[in-house]
């Protein structure tokens, strides 16, 4: 079977630091570039054009509603898509095990799945179960779409099997400490309206995701509020050894794995408080969770 084309579809949004070197390494594999673009005022839109990329415009709400526009709206007959960040590096060897699965795949695969890799501050995160996390970053197009959750959204498969492939993604956060506080402040927003149902049940997962979603909802969040957060971390960084990453593992498990965890825990804390308070004793209304 010969090579079928792909599609790479890049949210972003004031990217420009990020964007080239996500595009150099896509560079040769992707036949077709897709910048949709939700109103960047860097020179995002203009390096994604030099390179080649088509750029489209729409109003960000979500991750999820924007990735589905994109489906639905992108042009070409490129046979697969593509999903990758703008902070997310195809490495050398992936692509090479694209390339050589996509000249063999069988017609009933229409997944593939890949390896991520973060680097934090310069270092390879291996420990505390951040790696391998396999996702599903490449499929057929028509056959799959971003599940409408506010975080940790995932593709989900209509039909078809899934492959594995060798080769890493990179991730390489962040571009500052500050920036990465403020991103998860967000983050922690989104999760908290997942957590309260706002954006309905999640779609059911197979494989890793599905896996890391059910510990989640079955075991994580019956745990006390507050208590949880500190058990993730200690059974992240001592019996996964996330130790062994040494300082910069030290700083990324403590914040992506307690700090994290306790500020969606104090967020719904707060959510709860304003809720129990009658709008009528002080004629305020409960806080709402920003978009």
């Amino acid at each position: 079977m010969t090579r079928q084309g792909i599609a790479a579809i890049v949210l972003t949004k004031n990217e420009e630091g990020d964007l080239p070197a996500c595009l150099d390494s896509i560079e040769g594999l992707a036949d077709a570039i897709f910048v949709i673009d939700s109103g960047s005022t860097d020179r995002t839109t203009e390096i994604a054009v030099s390179r080649g990329a088509k750029v489209l415009t729409h109003p960000f709400f979500n991750y999820a509603s924007q990735f589905n526009w994109a489906l639905e709206n992108i042009s070409g007959r490129e046979e697969w898509i593509l999903r990758i960040d703008a902070d997310e590096r195809v490495s050398p060897e992936l692509a090479d095990s694209i390339r050589r699965k996509l000249s063999t795949v069988d017609a009933e695969v229409t997944g593939i799945l890949v390896p991520r890799l973060t680097f934090f501050l310069g270092r390879k995160i291996r420990h505390g179960e951040t790696y391998p996390v396999w996702l599903l970053r490449f499929f057929r197009r028509g056959v799959g779409r971003c599940e409408e959750t506010w975080m940790d959204e995932h593709i989900v498969l209509d039909k078809g099997t899934t492959v594995k492939v060798r080769g890493d993604l990179l991730h390489e956060i962040p571009k500052s400490l500050s920036e990465w506080v403020r991103k998860h402040d967000w983050y922690a927003d989104r999760e908290c309206k997942d957590i309260l149902g706002v954006s309905g049940s999640p779609s059911d997962l197979t494989g890793q995701p599905g896996v890391r979603r059910a510990l989640k909802q079955g075991i994580y969040l019956r745990f006390p509020m507050f208590a949880r957060a500190f058990l993730y971390w200690f059974y992240r960084y001592f019996l996964k050894f996330g130790f062994l990453d040494g300082k910069e593992g030290l700083i990324y498990h403590f914040l992506q794995g307690f700090w994290y965890r306790f500020l969606v825990d104090a967020k719904l804390y707060e959510l709860k408080q304003a809720a129990s308070v009658p709008s009528s004793t002080a004629g305020i209304q409960s806080r709402q969770l920003p978009e």
